[in-house]
């Protein structure tokens, strides 16, 4: 609840000599993640400012770096940055055992019990779809493990899979913000991305073979949510081959859960 965290713990101060062995970037990443602790909402980068005292800079820098890592979100409609669920399953058992109990979790395990093959939660972090929760498999794979956590929306299956949440009109909007970050090299194939967004949008799923890793695909459906909330997808990761073999029982499953989702109580990301 808020106010658990004491807001002393939150205001800037100079290093004393107690601290000499921490590093002001140590010292920073856990004062952000307090911040977010005690106020328990999304925050912008100028609250993150004014709260902990950072030149604007530092902060959005630090912030960057946390999303490109996987342990923050970024929410471009609102501007605002919040933790992922990965970052509380690496500190605290409770929240993975709290979720297997019903909702997200529950959704995932059953379709990794069905299926035996990794399965993803995956999300919208800017121009990114990002993984922020993981059920992995056992099962071997003959190439390597990417533990990457985040994806470009245009070359990815799963980016794919959530901009065919969106209109073709703001898909190419997207698309101009991908290009234009990449400062002009490697600009997205407008053309093809859209194709395969409709393609998704026919079809209810998106199987994506050889997309990151030559060998590797996944097939993912899209979470129902509310209009205007955040895109939510789970998806099943395998070597293409055994996802040739098991397409009928990941699609089942898949659609199962998704019918189900209101029932299992699954969140929406929409955050505000």
């Amino acid at each position: 609840m808020p106010g658990l965290i004491d807001k002393g713990l939150l205001t800037r101060r100079a290093p004393t000599q107690s601290d000499r062995g921490i590093t002001k970037s140590a010292m920073r990443v856990c004062e952000v993640f307090e911040l977010f602790a005690q106020r328990q909402a999304p925050l912008p980068l100028k609250e993150v400012t004014r709260s902990l005292g950072y030149p604007a800079s530092s902060a959005s820098a630090l912030l960057k770096s946390l999303v490109e890592m996987g342990y923050l979100e970024y929410d471009l409609r609102q501007r605002t940055y919040f933790p992922t669920i990965r970052m509380s399953s690496m500190v605290s058992w409770v929240e993975r055992a709290r979720f297997g109990t019903g909702g997200i979790l529950l959704a995932m395990q059953r379709v990794h019990a069905a299926t035996q093959e990794t399965v993803n939660l995956g999300t919208q972090s800017d121009l990114y779809a990002q993984y922020i929760c993981q059920i992995a498999s056992q099962l071997h794979v003959p190439h390597e493990r990417i533990r990457q956590t985040v994806r470009s929306l245009d070359r990815s299956g799963t980016g794919w899979l959530i901009l065919s949440a969106y209109g073709d009109e703001e898909v190419e909007h997207l698309l101009r913000r991908v290009q234009h970050a990449r400062r002009g090299r490697n600009p997205p194939d407008v053309a093809a991305v859209l194709a395969q967004v409709r393609t998704i949008r026919r079809d209810g799923y998106v199987f994506s073979r050889h997309t990151v890793v030559q060998g590797a695909g996944m097939i993912g459906m899209l979470v129902p949510q509310e209009p205007g909330a955040r895109p939510l997808t789970i998806s099943v990761h395998a070597p293409v081959e055994r996802l040739e073999r098991k397409k009928r029982v990941i699609l089942d499953e898949l659609s199962a859960v998704m019918s189900a989702a209101c029932a299992l109580g699954l969140p929406q990301l929409g955050m505000g």
